[in-house]
């Protein structure tokens, strides 16, 4: 069992380089950073949470600034998005950027992603909500030829372009792992279909019931379901839960961080280290 990060960074709270250097420290595999490009004012779309929306999510800074930053003063730690929002970015844009962030880092980034939650955040960016799925499958099929492509080219309905070259390819072949956040039986459908991972959340779905139709998936498609990452976010920070999430087939979980002060993340992440000798 894998055991890493996931946070909101901010500029009031622990900066991202000291939060590598300190997660590393400290025998953390990884630290993942969300993603919102903005918030809209309207708050027409309502908090899954329920409630107000916390201001971070407008408030955390951009994913891969923050993880190049964290990746710059490491050497083992990975690095993942947790979530990128795909249909936000043109596939070749985003293609070149988590192929850099991958080769300075050595290899070590986890691409995490997912279509978004906010129908007018996707709008403002010329996205469907409804359409989001489908622009997020066409946009990781067109990144995958600019990844393992010297003359990549795509034909699409909402993404087209004839042969380009966009270097660097990632250190990790063919690609750095694609792993799908989100909890619905379609998501694990998305999975098996073109991902290489899946990343529910804590308590948003039956765990048990979601990996028995992932093993069946894989089964009937012909995958190897060894080879498909399972990735838990916000997993309980006990052992015994920790341990049972393993013997399910959970291969990370990711105790989430407050976004708070160096001073409380550090006492944190020192709670949490008994969790990694144990």
């Amino acid at each position: 069992m894998d055991i890493g990060l996931s946070i909101f960074p901010t500029d009031y709270s622990i900066h991202p380089a000291t939060l590598g250097r300190e997660a590393e420290a400290r025998g953390f595999e990884s630290l993942f950073i969300t993603e919102h490009t903005h918030i809209p004012a309207s708050r027409r779309t309502p908090y899954p949470a329920g409630g107000e929306l916390p201001s971070i999510y407008w408030e955390s800074f951009e994913p891969f600034t923050a993880l190049a930053m964290a990746a710059a003063v490491t050497e083992r730690l990975k690095v993942g998005t947790g979530i990128c929002l795909v249909p936000e970015h043109h596939p070749l844009a985003l293609a070149k950027r988590v192929a850099s962030l991958d080769s300075l880092s050595g290899g070590r980034f986890l691409f995490g992603v997912g279509a978004g939650w906010n129908a007018e955040e996707l709008e403002n960016h010329g996205v469907a909500f409804d359409q989001r799925w489908k622009v997020l499958r066409e946009s990781i099929l067109a990144m995958k030829q600019c990844w393992t492509q010297k003359d990549a080219e795509f034909h699409g309905e909402y993404f087209d372009f004839d042969p380009v070259w966009v270097e660097p390819k990632p250190v990790q072949k063919p690609h750095p792992p694609i792993m799908i956040g989100a909890s619905s039986t379609w998501a694990v459908e998305r999975v098996v279909d073109y991902a290489d991972g899946w990343m529910p959340i804590t308590g948003a779905c039956d765990l048990e019931e979601r990996l028995a139709l992932l093993a069946r998936l894989c089964e009937q498609k012909g995958r190897d379901r060894k080879e498909i990452n399972v990735t838990l976010f916000g997993s309980p920070a006990g052992q015994a839960e920790i341990d049972q999430l393993a013997k399910l087939g959970v291969d990370r979980v990711l105790l989430p961080l407050p976004t708070e002060d160096e001073g409380r993340i550090l006492e944190r992440l020192d709670r949490y280290q008994s969790l990694i000798a144990a």
